[in-house]
């Protein structure tokens, strides 16, 4: 990981990976007008859970050229990085964190900036929405924040297939595997307001959570077969 050209090698190797998933399982959008639910509410931050937003960049709707997709600058980071840009998508190289001196170090404050000038040009912007805290998922400060100070609204998403590895890791990372079924599944949009107090902003965070875990729990039981 510590070579370029290593980093490189595996970028443009996942991404075929994942063009290769993508051809051989059937994809199922929920709803199926998603373009066009999504449009009044264009430009707008996509959220997604950790570890579960590899297959995304496959359900995007075409009227979204211009899409950035947030990624950390580590290592792994590059990996991803290469594949996202491969597969068409923007770039903005930063990561959030829960401490100020993590957000410092992960680039937080200028890839925030990156953000909003990306939605004032009227791009969308996708990205994880958790940060590492424990076992269970938690939406972190930072997209409750970028909500808040641009206007611009969060669309929870989710994607999932039927054929997958689940790893033992704290974002219980999927590896999607091919011939199979494929869901992406969006929420509602969630405005912040441009003012909040704690419990307000608490209230939002949780909006958001519990936005992404409902889209998540939806795109699973599409594809295990377990629809009601």
């Amino acid at each position: 990981m510590r070579s370029e050209r290593a980093r490189r090698a595996l970028g443009l190797t996942l991404a075929n990976y994942l063009s290769f998933v993508d051809r051989t399982n059937r994809l199922r959008l929920e709803p199926e007008t998603m373009a066009e639910d999504a449009a009044p509410h264009l430009p707008a931050i996509v959220a997604m859970w950790h570890g579960q937003h590899f297959m995304a960049p496959f359900a995007r709707p075409k009227a979204w050229t211009d899409c950035r997709v947030m990624i950390s600058r580590s290592a792994d980071g590059d990996v991803n990085a290469i594949a996202a840009s491969r597969l068409g998508l923007g770039l903005i190289r930063a990561s959030g964190g829960r401490k100020p001196h993590q957000i410092r170090k992960r680039g937080g404050v200028r890839g925030f900036l990156e953000a909003m000038t990306a939605l004032e040009e009227g791009a969308v912007v996708a990205m994880t929405a958790d940060v590492p805290v424990g076992p269970a998922r938690v939406a972190g400060d930072g997209i409750v924040q970028l909500a808040s100070r641009s206007g611009r609204p969060v669309i929870p998403i989710a994607f999932a297939t039927s054929r997958r590895i689940n790893l033992n890791s704290w974002d219980k990372a999927t590896v999607n595997l091919p011939f199979g079924r494929s869901a992406c599944v969006a929420g509602e949009a969630i405005y912040v307001a441009r003012e909040l107090d704690d419990e307000a902003f608490e209230a939002a965070r949780h909006r958001i959570e519990q936005g992404l875990n409902i889209v998540t729990d939806r795109a699973y039981a599409i594809v295990d077969g377990h629809e009601r």
